[in-house]
């Protein structure tokens, strides 16, 4: 059986280019679960592999995509069976391993979990790795003992994990106060259940102290470098601070100064190597949690060749909430 993929080479110049090509299932790596792709998405570190970034991917020619929903096809695990729905966040698939910008994936049956009957696998697109990860920032923040009524700031709102932590943090009782560049975004952040809007600018302005004014309970920060460290001076006493992203740098310039005297807590998330039974939880959470209808307007379809493109833009910060990737087009 043949299938369409967008396929990564390394090109003469040291660059990466990508193509749609028709491929073997043949040429699919080893796994006990064979899937048909739905749905994939397009985050920041699968924007980064199509660009030849970071040296997230070893070896060409290579299938990025590092989340993906769809039905089995064929499994040697008891756990799945043909026809059923599923879905796929991490273990480095889409960097070490093939991933999900192809009408076909085959992966090993501990890298999946069953998609709750509640979401259909668009939905579970919608949501995929920036769902699960807003999901995990939250559960943390609540185990630091922020709870419903806390104010919590967001960074990088207008982003994939921002715009659905936003929602989420609403949908939970907390109070969120939304950080964009983008002002014209500030409506849609208000509809997702932000109650506040902060300029990134005004969050970036260094006033050379070590501490500031207590603002807000706790964050999630999608953005990390400068603008992490302006946050970790406003925390609140007790506060705590999950980090996901580092869209603005991986350096910290900050000090030990909110840790030592306002006990604050800087809590890393990551979503890639979490066990099965906390991946479960986190997507039976965001089943319960998750409105579709209220997300659509952050939402944008796109093809298989439409991701080089693409994957610039979202690299340059053009992009807002999430972009899906149907790969059935000209179905095999």
């Amino acid at each position: 059986m043949t299938f369409q993929a967008l396929v990564s080479a390394a090109n003469a110049a040291g660059g990466v280019t990508s193509t749609v090509r028709t491929l073997e299932t043949a040429a699919l790596p080893d796994g006990d679960v064979l899937v048909a792709v739905e749905w994939a998405g397009l985050n920041y570190k699968d924007a980064m592999c199509l660009a030849g970034r970071g040296n997230l991917v070893r070896t060409y020619p290579h299938v990025a995509g590092i989340d993906f929903s769809g039905r089995v096809v064929e499994s040697s695990h008891a756990r799945y069976r043909p026809g059923q729905a599923v879905v796929l966040t991490g273990w480095r698939v889409g960097e070490l391993r093939w991933g999900g910008y192809a009408q076909r994936a085959r992966v090993e049956a501990g890298m999946l979990v069953a998609l709750p009957k509640k979401l259909t696998t668009r939905e579970a697109m919608v949501l995929g790795t920036a769902g699960l990860t807003a999901m995990l920032a939250i559960n943390k923040l609540k185990s630091a003992g922020l709870t419903p009524g806390s104010e919590i700031l967001v960074t990088g709102a207008a982003g994939g994990v921002g715009s659905i932590a936003v929602m989420l943090l609403a949908r939970l009782g907390y109070k969120v106060a939304a950080v964009t560049g983008r002002p014209e975004l500030a409506d849609h952040l208000m509809e997702l259940g932000a109650t506040s809007i902060v300029p990134r600018a005004e969050l970036l302005a260094n006033s050379g102290k070590l501490l500031d004014k207590e603002r807000w309970a706790g964050a999630v920060d999608m953005v990390g470098g400068p603008l992490l460290a302006e946050v970790l001076k406003k925390i609140a006493y007790g506060g705590a601070v999950a980090a996901v992203g580092m869209a603005g740098g991986t350096d910290l310039p900050t000090s030990v100064i909110p840790f030592i005297l306002r006990g604050v807590s800087l809590i890393g998330i990551d979503s890639v190597m979490q066990p099965y039974e906390a991946r479960v939880a986190a997507w039976e959470r965001l089943a319960a949690l998750f409105v579709p209808s209220a997300y659509e307007a952050l939402v944008r379809e796109a093809g298989l060749a439409d991701l080089p493109e693409l994957a610039v833009q979202l690299l340059a910060g053009t992009i807002a909430g999430r972009v899906i990737v149907n790969p059935r087009d000209d179905q095999p």
